[in-house]
């Protein structure tokens, strides 16, 4: 299907990207954002120059702004949502209350429009957090796990709830829907608070010689590179089969440890450098790596993009825009 899109947090990172291959395929593409986290840099301007690219700057809590989008769209893909471990640490109950509202408000939005055929939310691999710390998780991670909820006065658990109610409300929004959970999706233009361009920054920074201090470095993970994920996306929207399904989103394998990683990105950066193991961080999940058998099913795709040359990909956009840039424009 060729239509017009809706984008919700379409500045950052995922939305970005996404609107990128959708425009690309034909589609027309109107992004939202507030900019609290989505930037307005370069790429995003020039991106804006296409005629089939538009911006529009709401808070995606206030409904009449929201419902003033209007009601031509065919598909909504739901990005937008309190993110980051740091925001929500600090705002707990914002994240929780606010994410919840958002959610309330894109459904509302979903419900006046003439023809939608689609509406993709965007959940989270947190879900399965609590069903880690107290049961035996399975690592790769099916959609048909049980999920259990985290105890309800650490912070942290405030995201991760709000992404579950948000599950429920659109599983039971009369709405044709998508709704599918990423995990540890990176590449160019996603931000530093990740731990893939924190690390590339650091070797850039370092001197030869020099040690990388790395937090949870025996904790596990698998990558999925973005692009990978978006052409994902798209397949998940234009594919009847993936109608009224929960998927995950990402790559199964490999599953490799942080210090692994880290030492990737060493190789990318050139240089000799050493690895210095520091402590756990708190809360942060010892294994994580998405089952993506029924995903890749529906499908029939599979990440193509290996870890290294992602990587690489990520160190050359950062070094060229952030790392030596005059002016970066990378929160």
């Amino acid at each position: 299907m060729i239509g017009r899109v809706l984008i919700t947090g379409g500045a950052g990172f995922i939305g970005f990207h996404l609107a990128k291959q959708l425009v690309a395929s034909g589609y027309c593409v109107c992004l939202v954002d507030n900019h609290t986290r989505g930037m307005v840099d370069l790429d995003l301007k020039t991106f804006l120059l296409n005629s089939e690219v538009s911006l529009e700057t709401i808070d995606l809590l206030e409904r009449e702004a929201v419902l003033g989008l209007g009601k031509s769209f065919d598909v909504i893909f739901h990005l937008g949502a309190i993110i980051g471990v740091k925001n929500v640490l600090d705002r707990p109950f914002d994240t929780l209350a606010n994410n919840i509202r958002m959610v309330e408000n894109i459904v509302a939005l979903g419900r006046q429009q003439n023809s939608l055929s689609r509406l993709l939310f965007a959940s989270t691999s947190e879900v399965y957090a609590g069903t880690l710390n107290y049961f035996n998780l399975a690592i790769p991670t099916p959609e048909s796990t049980p999920l259990a909820v985290s105890p309800l006065n650490e912070p942290r658990t405030s995201y991760m709830l709000s992404k579950i109610v948000g599950e429920a409300m659109i599983l039971r929004a009369n709405l044709p829907f998508t709704i599918f959970r990423p995990h540890n999706i990176y590449g160019p233009r996603m931000g530093m608070a990740h731990v893939i361009p924190e690390q590339l920054r650091k070797a850039f920074e370092a001197k030869e010689g020099d040690q990388l201090g790395v937090p949870s470095p025996e904790h596990t993970r698998a990558f999925c590179y973005i692009d990978d994920a978006v052409l994902m996306l798209q397949k998940m929207l234009e594919s009847d089969a993936c109608l009224g399904q929960t998927l995950n989103l990402g790559t199964e394998t490999p599953e490799v440890t942080i210090r692994e990683i880290v030492g990737i990105c060493i190789g990318v950066a050139g240089k000799n450098l050493q690895i210095k193991d520091l402590p756990v961080t708190l809360g942060s999940p010892t294994r994580r790596a998405p089952d993506m058998q029924f995903t890749k099913q529906l499908l029939t795709y599979e990440s193509r993009v290996g870890l290294s040359e992602g990587i690489t990909q990520t160190w050359d956009w950062y070094r060229e825009n952030v790392f030596e840039s005059v002016r970066p424009l990378v929160r």
